[in-house]
Order: C-alpha cells, then structure tokens, then sequence
C-alpha cells in the first residue's frame, strides 16, 4: 500500500491511521480501543476491525474526517 497524505493521528478520542494500512482507536479511558485494517480510496475510507465490525468515513478536506457520527481533526 502507498503511503497517502492521510496518514497520522486524528483526534476527538484517539484516531491513528498507521503506515501500511493499519489504524488503532482510542475511546475513553481505554488507549487501543479498536485496531483493524483501513483502505482509502480517494477521499474515502474503508474500516475494517479485528473482531469483524465495518465503518467507513470520507474526508472533506486534508486536516477533517467525519467517521462514525463524529468530525475528527488532524492533530
């Protein structure tokens, strides 16, 4: 997988879409709530959690993501 501009931490809790497709999600108190596989395509993007959940999300620019009912931002 290429390495896209995406790719870094994105916060409201802890969002980090990690080089080489991999991402780990923080939520509360709990560091590495959530850890899975991610695809982008365009400004899209695919997830895919180790326990089997799917959510996917779409960048509206470089610095903000809407995933999951949330707006998250580049940190």
């Amino acid at each position: 997988m290429t390495t896209h501009p995406y790719v870094g931490i994105w916060v409201t809790d802890r969002h980090e879409l990690l080089p080489g497709g991999r991402y780990d999600e923080g939520r509360g108190n709990r560091q590495s709530a959530y850890q899975g596989r991610y695809e982008v395509v365009g400004t899209h993007i695919e997830y895919w959690d180790d326990t089997g959940f799917t959510a996917d999300g779409d960048f509206t620019d470089e610095n903000t993501l809407h995933h999951g009912g949330m707006i998250l931002r580049r940190q």
